[in-house]
């Protein structure tokens, strides 16, 4: 399933769909990044699910601006374990969401999310998908298909955004350059542009703002669709523009 969804996404033959994802583990010595920088709160959580079997990383934003030496607005933790899992290991949490299920895990004052790693939807034989629901125009509706880390990584946005950062080994899982990207401050769509535009309009906000926000250049392929694409965000909710901004 995994190969027919990444020729499907990335429009390639299925020789070149093999090579799209490479796991390179990059160690602390390479990156830099302590565990004393991440709060207790997201330590603990991935610590408990460690310990529960479970695989858990800090993910995301958190991992990218502190490998650019940003202080984090939030710390992400992502996860093989299902969103009742999750819930049954700590008391104070709350499953949100529905195009998106995921869990609010309470420290205090602190809530760090915790979503499961997203798979490739489902389809019919005759190709349609049958478990996301998308509007006439392509926007995801739902999206609960659940996969395990790789399928995770590449249902992503951007590259640098797909880094998965393990406290227990002081460890990053990279499998789509995101490493080399930010170290050459280059935002790379993941997958064909297109598509994952019109599949969240709002990726298109975001490019624009991680790139000003962070000083780094849009690569080409990504930002070609945007003119051309930008009416799409007409069709987004306005909760959601106003916390994309």
């Amino acid at each position: 399933m995994i190969r027919k969804f990444l020729r499907k996404v990335f429009n390639r033959k299925e020789s070149a769909s093999e090579s799209i994802t490479k796991l390179r583990i990059i160690p602390n010595k390479q990156h830099g990044i302590h565990n004393h920088q991440i709060p207790p709160c997201a330590l603990k959580i991935t610590t408990n699910l460690q310990q529960a079997g479970f695989s858990a990383y800090i993910v995301g934003g958190a991992i990218r601006d502190l490998l650019l030496g940003l202080t984090p607005k939030d710390f992400d933790v992502a996860t093989n374990a299902t969103p009742e899992e999750v819930h049954r290991i700590f008391r104070r949490s709350r499953i949100i969401g529905r195009r998106f299920r995921l869990v609010h895990v309470l420290c205090g004052a602190e809530i760090v999310e915790v979503s499961t790693f997203r798979g490739p939807s489902a389809e019919n034989d005759n190709g349609t998908t049958s478990v996301q629901l998308t509007d006439q125009h392509g926007r995801l509706l739902r999206d609960n298909v659940f996969g395990n880390q790789e399928e995770d990584a590449i249902r992503r946005d951007f590259t640098v955004n797909a880094l998965f950062y393990d406290p227990a080994k002081e460890e990053i899982l990279d499998y789509l350059n995101g490493f080399e990207d930010i170290g050459a401050k280059k935002l790379c769509m993941i997958g064909d542009p297109i598509q994952r535009y019109r599949e969240d309009p709002v990726r298109m906000l975001r490019a624009v703002r991680l790139a000003a926000k962070l000083g780094m250049q849009i690569d080409t392929e990504t930002a070609k669709p945007i003119g051309d694409l930008a009416p799409l965000l007409q069709n987004v909710p306005p909760s959601r523009l106003f916390d994309e901004m």
